[in-house]
Order: structure tokens, then C-alpha cells, then sequence
């Protein structure tokens, strides 16, 4: 099977915005391009709302993903921040909808759980998992950890789509066994 797909992860921020671009191929991921997109040194919301839209559609333009794997906002005691943080969201979404890309929400929890284990994880330590995972060597990480963020969406959207039993159907532990004799050692 030599399908490749191409997922692009976006982590959406008012302030930054991360992204991660994964290759599947052979069923195996490997990282294509992490970024961020500075918006701090905008004034305007309605401005980096723009900017978050034409960066989205340049990363589809340049990458063409098959699907958008985007982190979905938290729910915050600051209803301002949720407003605008929603708003960035959904401009990332609409840019990719224009290109008729597939989109996939994941809460951070999710997505922290998905690459750790850990749904409490700091931002550091779904760093160094994306990393160690994909292989990427230490000068091609980033310092701003809103890029890994992105890269984890991504990669949760893989871990999530990527289960190779999901289309099977098992009635118990005993018929998983039956039907895939070579997936079990050390049974007798």
C-alpha cells in the first residue's frame, strides 16, 4: 500500500499560530514542515484574522493537504480570549473549506493524551514525544513549542485514523487472537 496523505496540523492563537505538516506513506509518518505565524506585532484582531486566512491557504496552496487536523479552543474563565481564540479557528477552517479540505477537531486534551499519554502534558513534553517519534533531529526543531503543537495535531489525526484493526470487527479477545494469529506471541 503506497497511498501517500498529506495532513497538515494547525494549533490556532491570536498571538501564534503553529502548524506541522505530516507525510504518511507506507503507513509510516514523517514531518515535511513546522512552523508559526507571529501575529503578536498586529494591533488589529481583524488584521491577524487576515493573516491566519491567507497563511492557512498558502500551507494548502504549497502542501495540499488531504485533511486539516486543527487543535479546537479550551474553554477558558476569559470569555474575550475564547471569542477571539474561536475566531482564529474558524478562519484557519474557513481557509481550508475554500480548498475543500477535510477538517478534524481534536481537543487539546486529546491530542496531548494521543502523543503522551498524558493529557496534562506540558508543551514541552509533546515536543520532545513529536520529536522522538518522527525522528526529527535537534536542529530542525523549533524554539516556539506553538509549532510542535501543530505538528501533535497532526500527528493525533494520524495516531486517530491510523488503526489498523478500526474496520475490523472483534467480539472479544479470543476472536481478535483467532483472527490475527501472527499480531500474538507468547500465548499457549
Amino acid at each position: 500500500m503506497n497511498k501517500e496523505r498529506i495532513i497538515l496540523g494547525i494549533d490556532p492563537g491570536t498571538q501564534v499560530m503553529g502548524y506541522g505538516v505530516l507525510r504518511v506513506l507506507n503507513n509510516k509518518p514523517s514531518l515535511i514542515a513546522m512552523g508559526v505565524l507571529q501575529l503578536s506585532k498586529y494591533d488589529d484582531h481583524y488584521l491577524k484574522l487576515r493573516r491566519i486566512f491567507e497563511r492557512v491557504i498558502g500551507l494548502v496552496d504549497e502542501y495540499l493537504p488531504d485533511e486539516l487536523a486543527i487543535e479546537a479552543p479550551f474553554f477558558g474563565k476569559n470569555v474575550q480570549s475564547m471569542l477571539k481564540l474561536g475566531r482564529a479557528q474558524g478562519v484557519a477552517m474557513a481557509a481550508a473549506l475554500s480548498r475543500d479540505i477535510p477538517i478534524f477537531e481534536y481537543a487539546p486534551l486529546k491530542i496531548k493524551m494521543s502523543i503522551t499519554g498524558n493529557g496534562k502534558a506540558a508543551k514541552e513534553q509533546v515536543a520532545y514525544m513529536c520529536q522522538n517519534y518522527l525522528k526529527i533531529p535537534d536542529e530542525n526543531m523549533l524554539p516556539q513549542l506553538d509549532a510542535t503543537d501543530g505538528l501533535a495535531a497532526a500527528l493525533c489525526h494520524y495516531f486517530q485514523t491510523n488503526n489498523p484493526t478500526q474496520d475490523k470487527k472483534f467480539n472479544s479477545w479470543k476472536d481478535f487472537i483467532n483472527k490475527n494469529p501472527g499480531k500474538v506471541s507468547g500465548l499457549k
